[in-house]
């Protein structure tokens, strides 16, 4: 029986490998900072056209990125995007992070299919919207305490 299992397995992965590079299926099946942050200077939530939504906390040290998490409920693609973009963001000053665009998360990962590239913007977005959060609080600290998350 567990022969069977793996020998799906390999099947279901030589056809990934025909529409994906191994940058993506790394990320999408060994994703890195899932979860969220206990007391994270910025939060972003972005649903995408799909309907797939990711959520990134920022931790912030002298405006670099020390730290930076993802969750999201959409597909392998997704899960792929949010893992880089956190990648690509730690250690980024933040007016760096802030220009973090969809091309520069495809390139990381060598490329996307044209119907999973907004799976890049989407987690460009969040980054971004994370971002903005963590500048509108360090203007505003007062309105931490009215956060949902």
């Amino acid at each position: 029986m567990t022969s069977d299992f793996d020998e799906l397995e390999t099947m279901i992965m030589a056809d990934a490998r025909k529409v994906y590079s191994e940058a993506v299926i790394d990320h999408a099946t060994n994703p890195r900072n899932v979860g969220n942050l206990a007391d994270a200077d910025g939060f972003g939530h972005v649903k995408g056209p799909c309907g797939d939504t990711i959520e990134m906390w920022l931790k912030v040290r002298d405006d670099i990125i020390a730290n930076a998490t993802f969750w999201t409920d959409g597909c392998g693609p997704s899960i792929a995007c949010g893992s880089m973009v956190t990648e690509i963001a730690r250690g980024k000053k933040i007016a760096e992070a802030r220009n973090i665009s969809q091309a520069d998360v495809m390139e990381a990962l060598d490329g996307l299919p044209e119907d999973h590239r907004h799976c890049a913007l989407l987690a460009a977005n969040t980054l971004k919207e994370a971002v903005n959060d963590y500048v509108t609080l360090k203007k505003e600290p007062w309105k931490k305490g009215y956060r949902n998350r």
